[in-house]
């Protein structure tokens, strides 16, 4: 991958941050239990079915 677009990806992750952050319930980011939780829970429900939707659009067709 072209450093271009490496540099891209974390721009974009870094903006996904913020957002997410700003939507996380602050009284569970206090121990590693609880961001842990919280990044798996916004992954599960946000990032996930995003990367699922986009994968399965590029996966060739089964004869």
């Amino acid at each position: 991958m072209s450093q271009e677009k490496q540099e891209r990806i974390k721009a974009c992750l870094e903006e996904l941050a913020t957002l997410l952050y700003s939507e996380a319930d602050k009284s569970q980011l206090i121990d590693l239990e609880g961001i842990e939780k919280t990044v798996r829970s916004q992954i599960l429900e946000y990032v996930g079915p995003e990367i699922a939707l986009f994968l399965s659009n590029k996966q060739p067709k089964q004869k």
